[in-house]
């Protein structure tokens, strides 16, 4: 299927930059951008991203409140293999657990939790700016051309903790090494905003419109 022909669902959920995020797709390539909390929909689409800005806990009670959302996610993205991109709060999601403002279960697609940076007086926190992303050489993703070295832009006050290496496919640092974007199989999560990230964040966005996991 062309790019062209293809459904792309972009979750509405209250908990995303979503008029930003659409536009970038649109820059990207995209020609059928829905921005929807539709079950339906988003069960029948061929590429799903969920956006993500605010408090884990909030961002997954939002997306869990919705009717039919989790199974819609589950049919398609774990059983239908579609292509999903997580954003910022949205690959968050996709952990076991988030413990901004108490302990939360994500959406266990990726094992892993996501806590607080450690306590420091040499960085700034939350994490604000233009960060280097490095990739990991042994996944997949990062050698089918994915995702590429630069430079992206960060927003985000905690950080993911993946339980397995190989499910990291870039990091970048700030005060330590932060994962950059998370992927198993058809699912991709970057901490990264693409939508704030100019040329690079187009350019990323373009290669997840054409990939074939």
């Amino acid at each position: 299927m062309s790019i062209c022909a293809e459904k792309i669902a972009l979750i509405d959920y209250g908990a995303g930059n979503l008029h930003s995020v659409y536009n970038a797709l649109k820059a990207a390539g995209a020609h059928s951008v829905e921005v929807t909390h539709d079950a339906h929909y988003i069960a029948a689409a061929d590429r799903i991203i969920l956006p993500g800005v605010g408090a884990f806990g909030a961002c997954k009670d939002a997306l869990f409140a919705i009717d039919g959302m989790i199974d819609a996610l589950e049919q398609s993205v774990r059983g239908g293999a579609i292509p999903f991109l997580g954003i910022c709060v949205g690959m968050q999601l996709l952990a076991d657990t988030g413990v901004e403002h108490g302990m939360h279960k994500g959406l266990g697609w990726i094992k892993g939790n996501v806590r607080a940076f450690d306590p420091s007086e040499t960085i700034k926190i939350p994490h604000m700016g233009w960060n280097e992303i490095r990739l990991s050489k042994h996944h997949p993703l990062a050698g089918n051309g994915l995702l590429l070295s630069g430079e992206a832009y960060f927003l985000h006050g905690y950080k993911f903790d993946a339980l397995d290496e190989s499910d990291i496919i870039a990091r970048t640092h700030h005060g330590g090494t932060v994962t950059a974007a998370v992927g198993k199989d058809n699912i991709l999560g970057v901490q990264f905003h693409p939508e704030k990230s100019q040329h690079y964040g187009i350019s990323f966005l373009a290669r997840f419109l054409q990939w074939r996991p």
